[in-house]
């Protein structure tokens, strides 16, 4: 098996090991919390979003660099002095950003969040706790970029799925146990993303070959990946406006409770990021490589076979879940009341986010080259145009308008961004992406999953109605994998193998 293949397969199990820990434990959070109170955990996976351009593109930067250096002998002390540097500014960082939050969290507590059942005090003890467990969980992507970098994404995805395990059942123990408030979830989220970073950053550490010398803190780092990290502090601090401008209004303008709906809807359709992510982190180091060495055929073939799988992957779950987001809501959260109010907003926002996901690695062939400036270029326009219109959506129509936003901008990234870039990178190829890496497997997918949907029986319990909807998803699954190209060459080739080893 390939190193590629061997990432991607980790990159999956990992993913699809904590989307069912949360499938498993967040229905018990707000059990034990209630709607209102899961609205802060939503306003905590924002904040860790919009702090997200403090990264200033260091991430991906280490991912880009220590891929690179991997292919150059003799490159242990760069590889030592990089993740020095680059770590020393990231704590930083983490400190800068527990002070802000404590610093805000009284305004917070008081003029920005809506809270009905929950005291101002409480929500201010909730604030701080959240500032702290934001600012021990902010080393994670920073560690986690190395790993991927150095292609040790087994490893990677052995320690978060531990921690994705430990972060569940110790917050249900908590909380059933102890005490059933938002001040001890957070408490316990501030003990396990302590542990996380320790795991990983002790990793990434025995991870890199032994230099010659003691790693330390060197000017000249920075000097070399500015240009890039720049790129990618530019094109982080827009998507963030992108992809958060939403919940930032939402939280000022609703209640805490419909907050919390929504967060809940967001989380289902950020579920996607479970599959769209192996990808991504497996095929990014690879094509790093190959544009580091030019080769170009193997460059066009990679791009377009994980294309097809990324396709796969999320096209038949995303469109399963578009068209069945009210019974699969129902039978996860048995609450009628909470599959009424979030249905919609599901469908809508697992659209966009699969058209989001299909972008990645269009993305991951540009930051392979080096060049940013077309998602940097992208996103300020889509910013100028669209955060005025998040802001008109969301007053006239709500979190329904928001949704419906999100939809409009990744059409927008779909439609525009890959004519843009083929125009420069692996040219004449836009026509097989549109058709052959997308079209295909989406049309397929939307036949199967709509045929299904209309022949669903409107009266099934709901344990029938669980299978019936697991039944569509695998007969979409397979029909899209076997109508893609790439995907469809895999099995015959497996099966072919096994027939040959048969016959002999």
């Amino acid at each position: 098996m390939t190193q590629l293949k061997r990432n991607v397969i980790a990159n999956y199990a990992g993913s699809i090991w904590i989307a069912l820990m949360y499938l498993v434990f967040v229905p018990v959070y707000i059990h034990f919390l209630g709607i209102e109170a899961y609205g802060l955990v939503g306003f905590f996976a924002t904040l860790l979003s919009v702090f997200a351009v403090l990264d200033m593109g260091l991430s991906s930067t280490l991912n880009r660099e220590l891929a690179r250096l991997t292919s150059d002998n003799g490159s242990e002390q760069q590889m030592h002095n990089l993740v020095r540097t680059l770590a020393l500014i990231y704590w930083a960082m983490a400190v800068f950003i527990v002070i802000i939050v404590v610093a805000l969290s009284a305004y917070i507590s008081q003029r920005w969040v809506k809270a009905e059942n929950l005291s101002p005090a409480t929500v201010q003890q909730a604030v701080i706790l959240m500032g702290i467990a934001i600012g021990l969980q902010w080393p994670v992507g920073f560690y986690s970029g190395g790993l991927m970098g150095l292609q040790r994404q087994v490893l990677l995805n052995i320690i978060n799925a531990i921690i994705a395990t430990l972060r569940g059942i110790g917050a249900i123990l908590i909380l059933w146990l102890i005490s059933p408030t938002i001040q001890a979830f957070f408490l316990w989220q501030i003990i396990i993303s302590g542990l996380q970073t320790l795991l990983l950053g002790v990793a990434l550490w025995r991870s890199i070959p032994l230099g010659k010398g003691k790693a330390g803190f060197r000017l000249s780092v920075l000097k070399g990946i500015w240009r890039f990290a720049a790129g990618m502090l530019g094109i982080s601090i827009l998507a963030t406006l992108l992809t958060q401008t939403d919940k930032i209004i939402l939280s000022r303008m609703l209640s805490l409770e419909m907050f919390g709906y929504y967060s809940l809807s967001g989380m289902v359709a950020m579920s996607l990021y479970r599959l769209i992510g192996p990808v991504f982190t497996g095929v990014y180091p690879r094509l790093t490589q190959l544009v580091a060495v030019n080769d170009q055929a193997s460059l066009r073939t990679l791009y377009h076979s994980s294309c097809q799988v990324m396709s796969v992957m999320i096209l038949p779950a995303a469109i399963v879940l578009a068209f069945f987001s009210k019974p699969v809501m129902l039978v996860w959260t048995q609450n009628l009341v909470t599959a009424e109010k979030t249905y919609l907003l599901v469908s809508l926002l697992v659209i966009g986010t699969a058209l989001n996901g299909l972008m990645s690695l269009p993305y991951a062939l540009q930051l392979a080259h080096g060049w940013t400036r077309l998602s940097l270029y992208v996103n300020l326009v889509s910013v100028i145009v669209l955060v005025p219109l998040i802001f008109f959506m969301t007053k006239h129509f709500g979190a329904i308008g928001a949704a419906l936003v999100w939809v409009m901008l990744n059409t927008g990234y779909v439609m525009v961004d890959i004519q843009l870039m083929h125009r420069r990178l692996l040219r004449d190829e836009k026509f097989s992406w549109y058709w052959q890496d997308v079209g295909l497997p989406l049309m397929c997918a939307v036949l199967i999953a709509g045929v299904g949907r209309f022949l669903m029986p409107g009266s099934l319990s709901q344990p029938v109605l669980a299978v019936y909807i697991a039944f569509v998803s695998i007969l979409t699954l397979g029909i899209t994998a076997w109508i893609t190209p790439a995907t469809r060459h895999w099995v015959v080739q497996r099966f072919y193998k096994k027939e040959v080893n048969c016959d002999a």
